[in-house]
């Protein structure tokens, strides 16, 4: 088989992603529509650059597993044109089931939620990125799914990268709506916000990267609402643009609740369970906190109106 040799098509479009980011920044000065935190935007560009490094660094541990699983693969699939379609879509399938175990399992939410630390939502959020994302150790089972199959992993790794492009311009409150026809089946900047969104209705949604099929197919789409504006951010937020310890604190809290566990179960479900799980229930994990909403809303909906008499 000739293996093409090919560049990572997310460093040639980082002369777009500047230009884009640019070109908001002046769109937002003129007519409004995005906002922009100079130090909160520096810490997402910190975030990139801190990315790109790891993903350097790491490169060559990655690829060595892919490649030695690669041997194990079930069929020989060839770098022919459909091929590369058939890879990118399974590439975004398999993506929607790890950015949702990302919000599920605290263990990979410690490295996801860098990209959510942000009060803010524009094109420079996009490159809020994890730098430890290696530790999650999801590259070793669910990176080895495709190549299994017998897609060649430096096939996965281009899609993989357009994936991320694509993904770019969807963090962006410039765009409000797209036609129709588009937001049915992609991933748009409306979708996205409300992945982004801390309101109880908008959590653990929308966690497509490219086609918003899948969150419809599997139960976890939510549309952007008209009266339902849209905050930004985590439960708890930082309050800090430190890019060490925005990508550290969730690690260092996940370390902390397991020494204090009382048990090994409960030190490994600090590791495993969703984000603000605890033993004594305490905390409250994103379920929790949007069942204590629907039940608001439901008490709200049967209160008689103030000049409505109540029923008999």
């Amino acid at each position: 088989m000739n293996i093409p040799d090919l560049i990572n098509p997310t460093w040639l479009a980082v002369p777009l992603f500047t230009a884009l980011i640019f070109a908001e920044m002046f769109f937002a000065r003129q007519r409004g529509g995005a906002t922009f935190e100079p130090r909160d935007s520096a810490a997402s560009l910190m975030m990139g650059f801190g990315n790109v490094i790891a993903g350097v660094l790491f490169a060559g541990i990655v690829g060595g597993w892919l490649l030695f699983v690669y041997q194990f693969r079930v069929f020989d699939i060839p770098f022919a044109w459909w091929a590369w379609i058939v890879a990118f879509v399974l590439d975004d399938f398999v993506y929607y089931w790890s950015h949702r175990w990302a919000h599920t399992v605290r263990w990979f939410w410690a490295d996801h939620v860098v990209h959510h630390s942000s009060q803010h939502y524009n094109l420079t959020t996009a490159l809020r990125q994890p730098w430890f994302g290696v530790l999650t150790l999801k590259w070793m089972w669910l990176g080895s799914v495709l190549v299994l199959i017998g897609f060649h992993p430096v096939m996965i790794a281009f899609v993989g990268g357009l994936n991320l492009i694509y993904q770019f311009w969807i963090h962006t409150e410039v765009v409000r709506k797209c036609p129709d026809w588009f937001e049915a089946v992609m991933n748009t900047p409306s979708h996205h916000r409300v992945h982004h969104g801390i309101n109880p209705m908008y959590l653990d949604k929308n966690y497509a990267g490219v086609f918003i099929i899948w969150d419809k197919m599997f139960g976890t789409f939510q549309h952007e609402l008209d009266d339902e504006p849209i905050r930004y951010g985590i439960i708890k937020n930082l309050g800090t643009y430190n890019p060490i310890k925005i990508s550290l604190h969730e690690w260092l809290g996940i370390a902390n609740d397991m020494r204090k566990a009382g048990n090994l179960r409960d030190a490994m479900m600090f590791l495993l369970a969703p984000p603000g799980w605890s033993p004594d229930g305490s905390r409250s994990t994103s379920k929790d906190i949007y069942e204590r909403w629907k039940s608001q809303q439901g008490e709200r909906a049967s209160r008689p109106a103030p000049n409505e008499a109540p029923a008999e």
